[in-house]
């Protein structure tokens, strides 16, 4: 069975860059790991101002799980803290294979 991966991407207005990713490492990607419904997060940026954050769920059963219990309070504490200028977009995605590096290393 492959993991689900649920994948928010965020605009981010410049003058709250900082502060959003101090709240995105210190407080709320911490938040939501310790709800037991992922394996690992990732926290990037492209751009100043634009961001993904990639959950590897543990199962289909506890990101839907998480989705029911846990994800509007997490949501509402985000739009509290940044109530303007954070615009956000989700997506879940299946993975369908992971290629390992040292499978073709000679």
């Amino acid at each position: 069975m492959f993991p689900v991966i649920y994948e928010i991407t965020a605009s981010v207005r410049n003058d709250l860059t900082d502060a959003f990713e101090e709240f995105l490492t210190n407080t709320h990607i911490p938040d939501l790991m310790t709800t037991g419904a992922f394996t690992e997060a990732k926290f990037t940026r492209s751009t100043p101002g634009r961001y993904r954050i990639v959950y590897e769920a543990r199962s289909r059963e506890a990101l839907d799980s998480y989705l029911k219990e846990h994800a509007r309070g997490l949501r509402k504490h985000m739009t509290e803290t940044f109530p303007n200028g954070v615009e956000l977009s989700r997506e879940e995605w299946t993975l369908l294979k992971r290629f390992d590096g040292s499978e073709y290393q000679k």
